[in-house]
């Protein structure tokens, strides 16, 4: 299930962009360019629309976890996320 539009953020390289939620899922991404088909398309509601998701393990059964940090790296639209666990901190850097 989507998100909410605040907890997405967008990562891109120009020739395609990404929505990627405070949980590491991808609901959004079309590929190879803007105009084509997606890819993935979770963010229009169900999971049969197809996602990504990177992050820490999660109990089956149980919805995963958000980010406990998430930041831009400087002026770009590279995006690390972060978890705090408790066997230590998982962090994913998307572009």
């Amino acid at each position: 299930m989507a998100g909410r539009i605040e907890d997405y953020a967008l990562i891109g390289d120009m020739q395609t962009a990404a929505l990627v939620c405070r949980d590491g899922t991808a609901d959004w991404l079309c590929l190879p360019r803007f105009d084509s088909h997606a890819v993935f398309a979770g963010l229009l509601g169900t999971e049969e629309h197809g996602f990504w998701r990177l992050g820490p393990a999660r109990a089956e059964g149980t919805e995963p976890a958000s980010a406990d940090r998430r930041r831009y790296r400087g002026d770009s639209l590279i995006l690390e996320s972060e978890w705090d666990t408790p066997r230590g901190t998982v962090r994913v850097t998307d572009f």
